[in-house]
């Protein structure tokens, strides 16, 4: 069963948010049309050696969206949906989400187009090096340096360390982020995402002047960022009511037990079959009543069709695009209070950037410090656009992304740049 649905176009979406904000900015054309568009777009076909002794070729992306304001950075999935569009989509909002948090990077993206769980980890190791290859030339640690996403780890990270550091002839921690800890990886990335949602979350309820602890929660997609949220979340006395990943839909309106849970998805690999629980449908999940929803799957989850069902206060976007712009205006109207995805889900990339920075330095960090400054980087991110969205009188992902593009418009006309 899967709990998501991907309709329209990632890309068409990322565009209408950019338009959104550059006319709220009032942006001349000029510089609109320097900082809209991919920089550098590469497509590569992967052949791969599969288990069964045939070749099965695999197509491949690497997209560069803006080096204006530092290297690009952005992660990497493996997903059989994966497309060019849905890669220039993250790779635009990556742009705009690492100005947010005003972090020195520019927005890159790539993908494999392939079936991660019908693949072994031989088959995973091969066609890693083999994309690694032949992105080579775009990739390094003052250029572009990708890191984690859907379906891909720190042993991803490792392979295509390895793989680039054969090319140089010693080891270059520096080149991916989301690396495991004995190579060059720091402290508190694998939670990051999920620690930025919830001190994002924080926030939001501050505002609001709601009650974190007794709060009632639902969480779509327990992967790496929500299940962390969840936990967080839960730890922090609200009470996390139903979950769901791509195996199926959990519900306990009591609460459900995040640590038993967290520990049968590391067991087995699924929520579905948790036995403190009843099962219910997808479209369900978004439509049961709760003060904080967390779309932690994939693009265009919650669209116009859906919308009108989500009964929430918080929606909190730990996914890369989970709301369209038609839901967007539902939700509006409704009167959710929307944590936009270049603000929410800015933590993975941040402890990117601290860790970067640490291999750079060769000087590593206690995970306090890191939890420390991320913290301070996220709530003083959402106070910027919080800001903006008062003073503006727009919605809080236009405010957003006002935020991350006028950032981004400033640094080419301080560079000179601009035509």
């Amino acid at each position: 069963m899967l709990t998501t649905k991907v309709t329209g176009n990632a890309y068409d979406v990322a565009l209408e948010n950019f338009d959104a904000a550059a006319n709220a900015l009032e942006l001349h054309s000029d510089i609109r049309e320097m900082i809209k568009y991919p920089e550098r777009i590469l497509t590569v076909t992967v052949p791969v050696r599969m288990d069964d002794g045939h070749i099965h070729r695999f197509e491949a992306y690497r997209v560069q969206h803006s080096s204006v304001r530092g290297p690009s950075k952005g992660g990497i999935r493996y997903h059989p949906q994966v497309t060019l569009d849905e890669v220039k989509a993250l790779a635009t909002w990556m742009t705009w989400k690492c100005a947010v948090v005003n972090i020195p990077f520019g927005g890159g993206k790539g993908g494999v187009t392939c079936d991660p769980k019908h693949m072994s980890q031989g088959e995973l190791e091969r066609m890693t090096r083999r994309y690694t290859s032949a992105i080579l030339p775009l990739i390094g640690p003052e250029q572009d340096i990708p890191a984690p996403d859907v379906y891909t780890n720190p042993q991803t990270m490792a392979w295509i360390m390895d793989t680039y550091s054969m090319t140089k002839g010693y080891p270059i921690p520096g080149v991916v982020t989301g690396k495991p800890i004995s190579l060059g990886g720091s402290l508190g990335r694998n939670e990051a995402t999920g620690r930025g949602v919830f001190n994002t979350i924080e926030c939001a309820c501050e505002h609001l002047r709601m009650a974190l602890k007794g709060a009632t929660v639902v969480v779509q997609g327990f992967g790496n960022a929500g299940s962390i949220a969840a936990q967080l979340l839960h730890e922090a006395g609200a009470k996390v009511i139903a979950v769901s990943d791509s195996t199926g839909c959990i519900y306990n309106e009591r609460g459900l037990d995040i640590h038993h849970l967290m520990h049968l998805k590391a067991l087995t690999g699924r929520v579905a079959g948790f036995p403190e629980a009843e099962s219910i449908r997808p479209e369900e999940l978004l439509a049961l009543e709760c003060d904080i929803l967390v779309p932690a799957a994939l693009e265009n989850t919650i669209d116009g069709d859906n919308a009108e069902m989500v009964r929430t206060r918080i929606v909190a976007e730990a996914a890369n695009g989970p709301v369209t712009p038609a839901a967007d205006r539902i939700l509006e109207r409704k009167g959710v209070f929307l944590i936009p995805d270049i603000l929410c889900n800015a933590g993975g990339v941040t402890v990117s950037y601290f860790e970067w920075v640490q291999d750079e330095q060769h000087l590593f960090w206690e995970a306090q410090d890191v939890y420390n400054r991320l913290e301070r980087v996220m709530k003083t991110a959402f106070r910027d656009v919080l800001k903006i969205h008062g003073q503006s009188n727009v919605p809080m992902r236009i405010a957003a992304n006002m935020l991350g593009v006028g950032r981004v418009a400033e640094a080419v006309k301080i560079r000179g740049i601009y035509p």
